[in-house]
């Protein structure tokens, strides 16, 4: 589904981007915790803005805005919708 797509992470888009989670890269707790949220693979999500200080940011995925840290978002494979 995405082998032809470039995937970055979540925490290199910009506000107004939105985007399709390809994968996590991370384990244990904090991957079920991303998975609780709604990080699954196919999910679209957008970067609505960041904080002043620029961490967290302010995201909408699956019709609700939740906030994460950029080091969370790190963690986040997704793909860039043109």
């Amino acid at each position: 589904m995405f082998n032809n797509h470039t995937q970055i992470f979540l925490s290199d888009l910009n506000p107004g981007d939105c985007a399709t989670v390809a994968g996590l890269t991370s384990n244990g707790t904090i991957k079920k915790r991303l998975l609780e949220m709604g990080f699954t693979r196919g999910a679209t999500v957008k970067v609505e803005k960041y904080a002043p200080m620029g961490d967290p940011m302010e995201l909408v995925i699956k019709g609700y805005h939740l906030s994460l840290r950029k080091k969370e978002c790190q963690c986040i494979l997704v793909v860039k919708e043109p």
